[in-house]
């Protein structure tokens, strides 16, 4: 659907989407381990980041309250499923496999996979990873590539619960390179600790990749999808979404179409 049109509907998507219980925050879904830039907690101890300042601006599109509700990332589907939480905005990629269990909202921003190494490292990606150890934060649309397209190529790929486990152990020599979301990745190479560190190469378009990044909703939540689409159309439209990316991606990475 195009922009116009999604905006347009946004005032009957709204009020058919404000249910018997608008008065109630909606629950947003997110890991609770930080993941910057796009969720992290400042120092008043708040919880902030591209996702997070953007899900409380599509809320407001939408005349309706959030509630940041942190948990595991490895649970956080059966929480959502479970009506622990309304919505999930946690940079999770729209997939066939996720569609079978949760449905979507269109996609809102999309960025690829990225190659992270020493800088001294001669690596040319899938050849050279032969003998190599590569980790890579479980249940990702990164792990389902490497799975899929990488198991051939040699390489040892160690699995991890938290994203920044395996930041941590690049560091520490127990990993040769890591794979995963090129901004997430950039935000790392820009610490003091990882200034011998590059991107060596994007992984490639890929159907475990997905469609882009949406907001993950029960299937039977057919008002609430459309009154976020609506919202999501309406923070793009209006350069909120841009404006978010710039300050903490720096670069805009929102999906326009």
């Amino acid at each position: 659907m195009k922009l116009p049109l999604m905006i347009a509907t946004a005032a009957a998507a709204m009020s058919l989407g404000l249910n018997a219980q608008a008065d109630s925050p909606l629950k947003v879904g997110i890991s609770g381990e930080p993941y910057p830039p796009f969720t992290y907690k400042a120092a008043s101890g708040d919880w902030t980041g591209f996702e997070v300042e953007l899900a409380h601006a599509i809320c407001d599109a939408m005349g309706r309250d959030c509630e940041i509700s942190p948990t595991g990332w490895s649970g956080i589907i059966p929480s959502l499923n479970a009506g622990r939480i309304d919505m999930i905005m946690n940079s999770m990629s729209i997939t066939e496999q996720r569609q079978r269990v949760i449905d979507f909202t269109r996609p809102y921003y999309f960025t690829p996979g990225a190659y992270v190494a020493a800088s001294d490292l001669t690596l040319d990606i899938p050849d050279d990873l032969d003998g190599l150890v590569m980790g890579v934060q479980s249940a990702t649309t990164n792990a389902a590539y490497a799975r899929r397209e990488l198991r051939d190529s040699g390489v040892d790929i160690r699995l991890y619960d938290q994203a920044e486990q395996v930041n941590n152990d690049l560091l520490a020599g127990r990993l040769d390179l890591v794979l995963a979301d090129e901004i997430a990745m950039l935000q790392f190479l820009d610490r003091d600790e990882a200034a011998n560190f590059e991107v060596k190469a994007t992984a490639p378009h890929h159907e475990a990749y997905g469609e882009g990044i949406g907001i993950g909703l029960r299937q039977e939540d057919d008002d609430l999808r459309e009154a976020l689409n609506a919202g999501i159309a309406a923070v793009i439209e209006d350069g909120t979404c841009g404006e978010l990316s710039e300050q903490y991606l720096s670069t805009d990475v929102c999906v326009y179409d």
